[in-house]
């Protein structure tokens, strides 16, 4: 995936608050927004030996908390904000993330935001249980695509679907006519059938791009 993630840098400045479970799964999508957006960091959470340190932010920014709880209000309110805004966004499962702004301290004070239900999710790795669910990086394409602008979150939907795609080619439940940023040289299957892995013979008329170095493990 390293070749395609692209470096977009935004006015917003994307927090993600990462639960410690979460941080190691390879179907996660939040580390891959973080390698995409360069104004953008990640916190830990989850670990009672080492707990999350208050939530602080500089006065010239508005601190927005992007999750639809009761009292969440539409983010396209911000979308025209004289300070840049700083998103905060839970990564993990719906319990966990729902749990984030009581158990960081400082962001409950922070304003809940929420996004306007559209298009259905592009996940297929995940089960999802909720109607209107989202992965993690769809949810921050489509805040940013409100906040910055289409080209954003046209960048962000296309990583995404890249490693979506991928990933199912390389579990054996897709074929590679099917992955839509095609499939690099050398690289190995899963054979469902047999357990194996099985190489891939790209034709001849891929193009094989150079992978840069990046901290996603896809």
């Amino acid at each position: 995936m390293c070749a395609l993630i692209p470096r977009i840098a935004t006015r917003t400045r994307l927090v993600l608050v990462v639960h410690r479970r979460e941080e190691r799964k390879p179907t996660n999508t939040g580390r891959l927004a973080i390698e995409c957006l360069s104004n953008s960091q990640a916190i830990l959470r989850g670990h009672e030996s080492s707990p999350v340190a208050p939530f602080a932010w500089d006065g010239s920014t508005q601190p927005l908390l992007l999750f639809p709880h009761a009292d969440a209000i539409p983010i396209a309110r911000f979308a025209a904000s004289e300070r840049p805004i700083t998103l905060i966004v839970p990564d993990g499962t719906w319990r966990q993330a729902a749990k984030v702004r009581a158990r960081v301290p400082g962001l409950s004070d922070v304003p809940c935001v929420s996004i306007e239900r559209e298009a259905p999710t592009m996940y297929r790795l995940r089960h999802e249980t909720r109607d209107g669910g989202l992965a993690t990086i769809e949810a921050i394409a489509r805040a940013l695509g409100v906040l910055e602008g289409g080209h954003v979150r046209s960048a962000l939907e296309k990583v995404f679907r890249a490693m979506v795609e991928r990933t199912l080619w390389s579990r054996g439940q897709l074929g590679a006519a099917e992955v839509s940023a095609g499939i690099p040289a050398g690289v190995l299957r899963h054979d469902p059938r047999s357990g194996l892995s099985q190489a891939l013979l790209v034709p001849t008329a891929v193009p094989v791009v150079s992978a840069r170095r990046c901290n996603t493990p896809f």
